[in-house]
Protein backbone atom coordinates (compact mmCIF):
# COMPACT_ATOMS: atom_id res chain seq x y z
CA UNK A 1 0.00 0.00 0.00
CA UNK A 2 1.35 3.42 -0.96
CA UNK A 3 2.46 5.70 1.86
CA UNK A 4 0.18 8.60 2.67
CA UNK A 5 0.76 11.86 4.48
CA UNK A 6 -0.13 11.92 8.16
CA UNK A 7 -0.05 14.44 11.05
CA UNK A 8 3.39 15.23 12.49
CA UNK A 9 2.44 13.74 15.86
CA UNK A 10 1.96 10.35 14.20
CA UNK A 11 5.63 10.09 13.24
CA UNK A 12 8.06 8.35 15.57
CA UNK A 13 11.24 10.35 14.95
CA UNK A 14 11.49 13.66 13.08
CA UNK A 15 14.56 15.55 11.87
CA UNK A 16 13.93 19.28 11.38
CA UNK A 17 16.34 21.36 9.30
CA UNK A 18 16.30 25.12 9.84
CA UNK A 19 17.89 27.59 7.43
CA UNK A 20 20.11 30.49 8.50
CA UNK A 21 17.74 33.21 7.29
CA UNK A 22 15.02 31.91 9.59
CA UNK A 23 17.21 32.16 12.70
CA UNK A 24 19.46 35.16 12.07
CA UNK A 25 18.84 38.72 10.93
CA UNK A 26 21.92 40.17 9.22
CA UNK A 27 22.00 43.37 11.28
CA UNK A 28 20.24 42.52 14.53
CA UNK A 29 21.40 38.92 14.98
CA UNK A 30 19.34 36.11 16.52
CA UNK A 31 15.57 36.08 15.96
CA UNK A 32 14.78 35.07 19.52
CA UNK A 33 11.00 35.39 19.28
CA UNK A 34 10.94 33.02 16.30
CA UNK A 35 13.28 30.57 18.05
CA UNK A 36 11.15 30.52 21.19
CA UNK A 37 8.05 29.77 19.10
CA UNK A 38 9.91 27.02 17.23
CA UNK A 39 10.97 25.44 20.52
CA UNK A 40 7.36 25.56 21.73
CA UNK A 41 6.38 23.58 18.61
CA UNK A 42 9.12 21.03 19.36
CA UNK A 43 7.96 20.73 22.96
CA UNK A 44 4.40 20.09 21.75
CA UNK A 45 5.61 17.22 19.55
CA UNK A 46 7.73 15.74 22.34
CA UNK A 47 4.77 15.84 24.70
CA UNK A 48 3.00 13.50 22.26
CA UNK A 49 5.87 11.01 22.24
CA UNK A 50 7.68 12.18 19.10
CA UNK A 51 11.49 12.20 19.17
CA UNK A 52 12.88 15.38 17.59
CA UNK A 53 16.32 16.25 16.21
CA UNK A 54 17.26 19.66 14.83
CA UNK A 55 19.81 20.38 12.11
CA UNK A 56 20.36 24.07 12.64
CA UNK A 57 22.12 26.44 10.28
CA UNK A 58 23.09 29.89 11.47
CA UNK A 59 26.50 29.59 13.12
CA UNK A 60 28.41 31.56 10.48
CA UNK A 61 25.60 34.08 10.02
CA UNK A 62 25.37 34.65 13.76
CA UNK A 63 29.14 34.73 14.23
CA UNK A 64 29.73 37.31 11.53
CA UNK A 65 27.13 39.53 13.20
CA UNK A 66 28.77 39.12 16.61
CA UNK A 67 32.20 39.84 15.10
CA UNK A 68 30.81 42.69 12.99
CA UNK A 69 32.36 41.29 9.80
CA UNK A 70 31.60 43.20 6.59
CA UNK A 71 28.87 42.14 4.16
CA UNK A 72 29.82 40.02 1.17
CA UNK A 73 31.60 36.72 0.64
CA UNK A 74 33.90 35.76 3.50
CA UNK A 75 37.32 34.19 3.12
CA UNK A 76 37.62 30.59 4.36
CA UNK A 77 39.46 31.58 7.54
CA UNK A 78 36.89 34.34 8.20
CA UNK A 79 34.03 31.87 7.79
CA UNK A 80 35.67 29.42 10.15
CA UNK A 81 36.32 32.14 12.73
CA UNK A 82 32.70 33.27 12.43
CA UNK A 83 31.57 29.67 12.89
CA UNK A 84 33.71 29.28 16.01
CA UNK A 85 32.10 32.33 17.62
CA UNK A 86 28.62 31.74 16.21
CA UNK A 87 28.39 28.09 17.21
CA UNK A 88 28.74 28.99 20.90
CA UNK A 89 26.06 31.65 20.62
CA UNK A 90 23.80 29.37 18.57
CA UNK A 91 24.09 26.46 21.02
CA UNK A 92 23.40 28.76 23.96
CA UNK A 93 20.33 30.19 22.22
CA UNK A 94 18.87 26.73 21.55
CA UNK A 95 19.65 25.58 25.08
CA UNK A 96 17.97 28.60 26.67
CA UNK A 97 14.87 28.44 24.47
CA UNK A 98 14.34 24.71 24.93
CA UNK A 99 14.90 24.95 28.68
CA UNK A 100 11.76 27.08 28.92
CA UNK A 101 9.89 23.79 28.33
CA UNK A 102 12.26 21.78 30.56
CA UNK A 103 13.99 20.26 27.54
CA UNK A 104 17.75 19.71 27.53
CA UNK A 105 19.63 20.48 24.31
CA UNK A 106 22.68 18.50 23.18
CA UNK A 107 25.17 19.78 20.62
CA UNK A 108 26.55 17.57 17.82
CA UNK A 109 29.00 18.95 15.22
CA UNK A 110 29.54 16.74 12.17
CA UNK A 111 31.66 16.69 9.03
CA UNK A 112 31.06 14.75 5.84
CA UNK A 113 33.32 11.94 7.05
CA UNK A 114 31.25 11.48 10.20
CA UNK A 115 28.26 10.37 8.12
CA UNK A 116 30.17 8.54 5.37
CA UNK A 117 32.86 6.53 7.20
CA UNK A 118 31.23 3.54 8.83
CA UNK A 119 33.04 3.63 12.20
CA UNK A 120 32.52 7.37 12.70
CA UNK A 121 28.93 6.97 11.48
CA UNK A 122 28.25 4.39 14.17
CA UNK A 123 29.88 6.50 16.88
CA UNK A 124 27.82 9.57 15.91
CA UNK A 125 24.65 7.51 15.73
CA UNK A 126 25.27 5.98 19.15
CA UNK A 127 25.72 9.42 20.71
CA UNK A 128 22.59 10.82 19.06
CA UNK A 129 20.51 7.79 20.06
CA UNK A 130 21.67 8.08 23.66
CA UNK A 131 20.67 11.75 23.74
CA UNK A 132 17.22 10.83 22.42
CA UNK A 133 16.93 8.03 24.97
CA UNK A 134 17.64 10.56 27.73
CA UNK A 135 14.92 12.87 26.43
CA UNK A 136 17.28 15.48 25.00
CA UNK A 137 16.92 17.28 21.67
CA UNK A 138 20.16 16.99 19.65
CA UNK A 139 21.08 20.24 17.89
CA UNK A 140 23.23 19.28 14.91
CA UNK A 141 25.30 21.40 12.56
CA UNK A 142 28.18 20.94 10.16
CA UNK A 143 31.51 21.52 11.89
CA UNK A 144 32.35 24.65 9.88
CA UNK A 145 35.32 25.50 12.09
CA UNK A 146 37.39 22.61 10.68
CA UNK A 147 35.63 21.45 7.50
CA UNK A 148 37.07 22.70 4.22
CA UNK A 149 35.54 22.46 0.76
CA UNK A 150 36.86 18.96 0.09
CA UNK A 151 35.44 17.43 3.29
CA UNK A 152 32.18 19.28 3.76
CA UNK A 153 28.58 19.08 2.71
CA UNK A 154 28.36 22.81 2.14
CA UNK A 155 24.65 22.82 2.91
CA UNK A 156 22.53 21.53 5.75
CA UNK A 157 19.79 20.07 3.53
CA UNK A 158 21.88 17.06 2.57
CA UNK A 159 23.43 16.86 6.03
CA UNK A 160 19.93 16.69 7.51
CA UNK A 161 19.01 13.89 5.10
CA UNK A 162 22.12 11.92 6.09
CA UNK A 163 21.30 12.42 9.77
CA UNK A 164 17.72 11.24 9.12
CA UNK A 165 18.95 8.03 7.52
CA UNK A 166 21.62 7.58 10.22
CA UNK A 167 19.09 7.61 13.05
CA UNK A 168 16.26 5.84 11.21
CA UNK A 169 13.94 8.86 11.25
CA UNK A 170 10.61 8.48 9.48
CA UNK A 171 10.22 12.17 8.59
CA UNK A 172 12.55 14.96 7.51
CA UNK A 173 11.19 18.53 7.56
CA UNK A 174 13.15 21.17 5.62
CA UNK A 175 12.16 24.65 6.78
CA UNK A 176 13.35 27.54 4.63
CA UNK A 177 12.11 30.67 2.87
CA UNK A 178 10.14 28.70 0.25
CA UNK A 179 6.93 26.82 0.95
CA UNK A 180 7.50 23.82 -1.30
CA UNK A 181 8.31 22.54 -4.77
CA UNK A 182 7.03 24.26 -7.91
CA UNK A 183 7.24 23.14 -11.52
CA UNK A 184 9.45 26.20 -12.12
CA UNK A 185 10.82 29.07 -10.01
CA UNK A 186 7.61 30.96 -9.14
CA UNK A 187 9.33 34.35 -9.08
CA UNK A 188 10.41 33.81 -12.68
CA UNK A 189 7.46 31.91 -14.13
CA UNK A 190 3.92 33.09 -13.28
CA UNK A 191 2.60 29.80 -14.70
CA UNK A 192 4.58 27.71 -12.22
CA UNK A 193 2.43 25.10 -10.47
CA UNK A 194 2.80 24.11 -6.84
CA UNK A 195 3.26 20.38 -6.17
CA UNK A 196 1.70 19.22 -2.92
CA UNK A 197 2.58 15.51 -3.14
CA UNK A 198 5.61 13.94 -4.81
CA UNK A 199 5.21 10.17 -4.96
CA UNK A 200 8.66 9.62 -6.50
CA UNK A 201 11.65 11.81 -7.36
CA UNK A 202 11.85 11.30 -11.11
CA UNK A 203 14.22 12.99 -13.61
CA UNK A 204 11.36 15.39 -14.35
CA UNK A 205 11.14 16.36 -10.67
CA UNK A 206 14.90 16.86 -10.55
CA UNK A 207 14.73 19.10 -13.61
CA UNK A 208 12.28 21.38 -11.80
CA UNK A 209 15.00 22.14 -9.25
CA UNK A 210 17.33 23.57 -11.87
CA UNK A 211 20.86 22.59 -12.85
CA UNK A 212 23.38 20.69 -10.83
CA UNK A 213 24.36 22.38 -7.60
CA UNK A 214 27.84 23.79 -7.18
CA UNK A 215 30.05 22.28 -4.51
CA UNK A 216 30.13 25.73 -2.95
CA UNK A 217 26.37 26.21 -2.93
CA UNK A 218 24.53 26.50 0.34
CA UNK A 219 20.86 25.58 0.09
CA UNK A 220 18.56 26.15 -2.86
CA UNK A 221 15.94 23.82 -4.31
CA UNK A 222 18.56 21.61 -5.94
CA UNK A 223 20.05 20.59 -2.58
CA UNK A 224 16.55 19.99 -1.22
CA UNK A 225 15.79 17.55 -4.02
CA UNK A 226 19.17 15.88 -3.39
CA UNK A 227 18.18 15.61 0.28
CA UNK A 228 14.85 14.13 -0.77
CA UNK A 229 16.57 11.42 -2.80
CA UNK A 230 18.76 10.49 0.17
CA UNK A 231 15.86 10.46 2.62
CA UNK A 232 13.10 8.81 0.60
CA UNK A 233 15.24 5.96 -0.72
CA UNK A 234 16.06 5.17 2.91
CA UNK A 235 12.40 4.98 3.84
CA UNK A 236 12.05 8.49 5.29
CA UNK A 237 9.29 10.87 4.17
CA UNK A 238 10.19 14.53 3.60
CA UNK A 239 8.36 17.85 3.82
CA UNK A 240 9.52 21.16 2.35
CA UNK A 241 7.76 24.05 4.06
CA UNK A 242 8.15 27.72 4.80
CA UNK A 243 9.70 28.52 8.14
CA UNK A 244 8.61 32.15 8.09
CA UNK A 245 5.55 31.77 10.37
CA UNK A 246 6.37 32.11 14.06
CA UNK A 247 5.10 28.57 14.74
CA UNK A 248 6.15 26.76 11.53
CA UNK A 249 5.39 23.22 12.70
CA UNK A 250 1.99 24.25 14.01
CA UNK A 251 1.38 25.97 10.66
CA UNK A 252 2.11 22.73 8.80
CA UNK A 253 -0.35 20.90 11.03
CA UNK A 254 -2.95 23.61 10.40
CA UNK A 255 -2.72 23.05 6.64
CA UNK A 256 -0.17 25.63 5.52
CA UNK A 257 1.13 24.96 2.03
CA UNK A 258 3.99 22.46 1.93
CA UNK A 259 5.28 19.71 -0.34
CA UNK A 260 5.31 16.11 0.91
CA UNK A 261 7.69 13.52 -0.57
CA UNK A 262 6.62 9.92 -0.09
CA UNK A 263 9.13 7.39 1.28
CA UNK A 264 10.04 4.37 -0.81
CA UNK A 265 9.62 2.01 2.12
CA UNK A 266 10.12 1.96 5.88
CA UNK A 267 13.40 3.11 7.49
CA UNK A 268 13.94 -0.29 9.12
CA UNK A 269 13.15 -2.23 5.93
CA UNK A 270 15.44 -0.07 3.78
CA UNK A 271 18.30 -0.31 6.28
CA UNK A 272 18.01 -4.05 6.76
CA UNK A 273 17.72 -4.66 3.03
CA UNK A 274 21.10 -2.92 2.71
CA UNK A 275 22.62 -5.10 5.42
CA UNK A 276 21.26 -8.32 3.93
CA UNK A 277 22.49 -7.30 0.48
CA UNK A 278 26.18 -7.19 1.37
CA UNK A 279 27.60 -9.87 -0.93
CA UNK A 280 30.79 -10.67 0.99
CA UNK A 281 30.56 -10.37 4.78
CA UNK A 282 33.89 -9.34 6.31
CA UNK A 283 33.75 -12.22 8.78
CA UNK A 284 31.41 -14.33 10.85
CA UNK A 285 30.44 -15.32 14.37
CA UNK A 286 29.09 -18.73 15.30
CA UNK A 287 26.48 -18.80 18.05
CA UNK A 288 24.88 -21.48 20.19
CA UNK A 289 21.34 -22.81 19.79
CA UNK A 290 19.98 -20.76 22.66
CA UNK A 291 21.35 -17.58 21.18
CA UNK A 292 19.77 -18.45 17.82
CA UNK A 293 16.39 -18.87 19.47
CA UNK A 294 16.76 -15.52 21.20
CA UNK A 295 17.74 -13.79 17.94
CA UNK A 296 14.66 -15.18 16.26
CA UNK A 297 12.54 -13.68 19.02
CA UNK A 298 13.92 -10.22 18.18
CA UNK A 299 16.77 -9.87 20.69
CA UNK A 300 20.30 -8.50 20.25
CA UNK A 301 23.34 -10.76 20.22
CA UNK A 302 25.43 -10.54 23.38
CA UNK A 303 28.98 -11.92 23.62
CA UNK A 304 27.80 -14.72 25.92
CA UNK A 305 26.02 -16.45 23.05
CA UNK A 306 29.05 -16.39 20.70
CA UNK A 307 31.11 -19.57 20.36
CA UNK A 308 33.54 -18.68 17.56
CA UNK A 309 34.75 -15.57 15.69
CA UNK A 310 36.12 -15.95 12.17
CA UNK A 311 37.79 -13.45 9.83
CA UNK A 312 39.31 -10.02 10.16
CA UNK A 313 36.68 -7.31 10.42
CA UNK A 314 36.29 -3.87 11.93
CA UNK A 315 33.49 -2.44 13.99
CA UNK A 316 30.67 -1.47 11.64
CA UNK A 317 31.49 -4.11 9.01
CA UNK A 318 28.80 -6.55 7.91
CA UNK A 319 29.33 -10.00 9.37
CA UNK A 320 27.48 -13.30 8.99
CA UNK A 321 25.89 -14.88 12.04
CA UNK A 322 26.12 -18.66 11.85
CA UNK A 323 23.95 -21.02 13.87
CA UNK A 324 25.07 -24.10 15.76
CA UNK A 325 24.35 -26.30 12.70
CA UNK A 326 26.81 -24.28 10.57
CA UNK A 327 24.12 -22.49 8.54
CA UNK A 328 24.06 -18.71 8.17
CA UNK A 329 20.95 -17.44 9.91
CA UNK A 330 21.48 -13.67 9.98
CA UNK A 331 23.71 -10.76 9.01
CA UNK A 332 24.48 -7.66 11.00
CA UNK A 333 26.90 -4.84 11.69
CA UNK A 334 29.69 -5.80 14.07
CA UNK A 335 29.74 -3.93 17.35
CA UNK A 336 33.42 -4.75 17.88
CA UNK A 337 36.60 -5.33 15.87
CA UNK A 338 37.38 -9.01 15.28
CA UNK A 339 40.23 -9.12 17.82
CA UNK A 340 38.05 -7.62 20.54
CA UNK A 341 35.16 -9.91 19.59
CA UNK A 342 37.41 -12.93 20.10
CA UNK A 343 38.42 -11.71 23.55
CA UNK A 344 34.86 -11.29 24.80
CA UNK A 345 33.21 -14.23 22.97
CA UNK A 346 31.38 -16.41 25.50
CA UNK A 347 31.75 -13.81 28.25
CA UNK A 348 29.08 -11.95 30.18
CA UNK A 349 28.46 -8.30 29.30
CA UNK A 350 29.53 -7.26 32.79
CA UNK A 351 33.02 -8.63 32.05
CA UNK A 352 33.60 -6.54 28.88
CA UNK A 353 35.13 -3.59 30.72
CA UNK A 354 37.62 -5.74 32.59
CA UNK A 355 38.65 -7.72 29.50
CA UNK A 356 38.96 -4.81 27.04
CA UNK A 357 39.91 -2.07 29.46
CA UNK A 358 36.93 0.11 28.57
CA UNK A 359 33.16 -0.10 28.95
CA UNK A 360 32.06 -1.24 25.51
CA UNK A 361 28.58 -1.81 24.18
CA UNK A 362 26.59 -4.70 25.59
CA UNK A 363 25.66 -6.14 22.19
CA UNK A 364 28.06 -7.90 19.83
CA UNK A 365 25.44 -7.15 17.15
CA UNK A 366 22.47 -4.93 18.02
CA UNK A 367 19.05 -6.02 16.83
CA UNK A 368 18.59 -2.72 14.96
CA UNK A 369 21.70 -3.60 12.92
CA UNK A 370 20.66 -7.19 12.19
CA UNK A 371 18.47 -8.97 9.68
CA UNK A 372 17.53 -12.65 9.68
CA UNK A 373 18.56 -14.28 6.41
CA UNK A 374 17.30 -17.84 6.95
CA UNK A 375 13.91 -19.02 8.19
CA UNK A 376 13.67 -21.04 11.36
CA UNK A 377 14.00 -24.75 10.71
CA UNK A 378 12.45 -27.63 12.60
CA UNK A 379 13.36 -27.38 16.26
CA UNK A 380 15.60 -30.12 17.53
CA UNK A 381 16.15 -31.41 21.05
CA UNK A 382 19.56 -29.68 21.04
CA UNK A 383 17.97 -26.38 20.06
CA UNK A 384 15.31 -26.69 22.76
CA UNK A 385 17.98 -27.48 25.33
CA UNK A 386 20.08 -24.59 24.06
CA UNK A 387 17.23 -22.19 24.62
CA UNK A 388 17.43 -22.80 28.35
CA UNK A 389 21.21 -22.41 28.28
CA UNK A 390 20.95 -19.16 26.33
CA UNK A 391 18.40 -17.49 28.60
CA UNK A 392 19.78 -14.30 30.05
CA UNK A 393 22.55 -14.09 27.46
CA UNK A 394 20.75 -11.80 25.05
CA UNK A 395 18.58 -8.78 25.53
CA UNK A 396 16.75 -6.15 23.57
Amino acid sequence: MAATRKPLEKYRRIVIKIGSALLVERKSGLKKTWLDAMCADIAALKSKGVEVLVVSSGAIALGRTVLNLPAGVLKLEESQAAAAVGQIALARAWSESLSSDQIIAGQILLTLGDTEERRRYLNARATINQLLKLGSVPIINENDTVATTEIRYGDNDRLAARVATMVGADLLVLLSDIDGLYTAPPHLDPEARFLETIAEITPEIEAMAGGAASELSRGGMRTKIDAGKIATTSGCAMIIASGKPEHPLKAIEAGARSSWFAPSGSPVTARKTWIAGQLLPAGSVTIDAGAEAALRSGKSLLPAGVRQVTGSFSRGDTIAIVGATGREIARGLAGYDADEARQIAGKKSAEIGVILGYAGRAAMVHRDDMVMTAPAGKRTEDARAGEDEGKGKLHA
